[in-house]
């Protein structure tokens, strides 16, 4: 049997006369840029989420760097700081950058991997204007905590919940604790369009108002730049595809939390760190990642049965060469090395057959039992 980590092709398929119509209805009203589709997608997911105000824009990290931008909290070519977590895509990093501030890094908790609030000050420098949260794998970061610590020090928060589409805490979103916070719909993602896509999300109307400035140029109104803006902005095409599946975005998470438990009950005697799902939060279970010293020797014997697997990520941010001159001196990132080192993700969403997963479960025992 094979195992592919992910075949978007396959929820295309089983939703292409959907699909199909919600194009057709852009292209048969010949609006492409800014129109209804898009004013109507950002309705609806402000209501998904239970927050006022939302602004589509071309990506998650436009989101997060438009987020930063708009929130006044740090001022291009100021020299202001942003502290993230050091384990995550790279453009959680390049958001800040693309906003005119700098990134500084804090290491991980060592069983959730999410950003730990106990490091975050050893993040911060004279310029220290904001934290920048992930919400790892759509698992959630100690949100209690780390806006504590913004209120103790002044700072302000915005979430990067580009992985965290349904992810709660204490049955509140994910992306309604900071000022602001962004989204990506890349395709992979739990919700996810037929390209890049991204959604800024706040209950400041300010903040809101200018994201939509920025990502159209900075305009007050047609020809009129008020602002030194870009061009971010969710097409039609995109936000109509959205809409659709925004309806089946709550049966997709429930199915991937089924799944990320039937891993759970049966790795729960291996020698496999899992991440722990504790009372109070509910992870959307966007990827299932799992750690072990023997990594590479279990991908391969999994890669040689046919199943697919990825790491997600290889190298902390402190390690990227284009992010490394931005480690303050002293700085060390023990937990987030280690981890970087052991984990890594199976497959699971919900295009994945019981077939496949029980074929997954029992190629992992079997690695293990030989």
């Amino acid at each position: 049997m094979r195992v592919p980590f992910l075949e978007l092709k396959r929820e295309s398929e089983r939703h292409r006369t959907e699909l199909e119509r919600a194009i057709a209805r852009v292209l048969a009203r010949g609006w492409y840029i800014l129109g209804p589709e898009l004013e109507a997608l950002e309705q609806e997911f402000a209501r998904y989420l239970n927050v006022p105000f939302a602004a589509g824009v071309g990506s998650g990290t436009d989101a997060l760097s438009l987020a930063l931008e708009a929130s006044e909290a740090v001022r291009p070519g100021e020299g202001d700081e942003v502290v993230t977590s050091v384990l995550s895509a790279a453009f959680s990093a390049l958001a800040i950058l693309r906003a005119g501030a700098i990134p500084r890094f804090a290491d991980i908790d060592p069983a959730t991997l999410q950003i730990d609030p106990r490091c975050i000050e050893t993040g911060f420098g004279e310029r220290t204007r904001a934290i920048l949260p992930v919400h790892l794998y759509g698992h959630v970061c100690d949100m209690r905590q780390i806006g504590e610590l913004a209120r103790r020090h002044r700072l302000i928060v915005i979430e990067d919940a580009c992985q965290a589409h349904g992810s709660r805490l204490d049955g509140n979103a994910l992306g309604t604790f900071g000022f602001a916070a962004g989204f990506s719909f890349y395709p992979t993602k739990n919700l996810g369009a037929l390209g890049d896509a991204g959604m800024v999300v706040t209950s400041d109307e300010g903040i809101c108002l200018r994201v939509k400035k920025l990502r159209h140029g900075g305009q007050s109104r047609t020809y009129y730049h008020e602002l030194p803006g870009c061009n971010s902005r969710l097409d039609e095409i995109q936000a109509a595809v959205l809409r659709l599946r925004l309806e089946t975005l709550e049966a997709g998470n429930d199915t991937r939390r089924h799944m990320a438990r039937a891993y759970d009950e049966a790795f729960a005697d291996l020698d496999l760190t899992l991440l722990p799902v504790r009372p109070g939060l509910e992870p959307n279970r966007h990827l299932y990642p799992v750690r072990t010293r023997r990594r590479e020797e279990l991908r391969r014997y999994l890669s040689d049965h046919g199943i697919e697997t990825l790491v997600h990520y290889p190298v902390p941010l402190s390690r990227q060469p284009a992010l490394s001159r931005f480690v303050l001196p002293g700085q060390e990132f023990p937990v987030a090395e280690r981890a970087a080192r052991e984990i890594f993700s199976l497959p699971l969403n919900p295009e994945l057959t019981e077939a496949e997963q029980q074929f997954t479960i029992e190629i992992v025992r079997r690695f293990f039992q030989k």
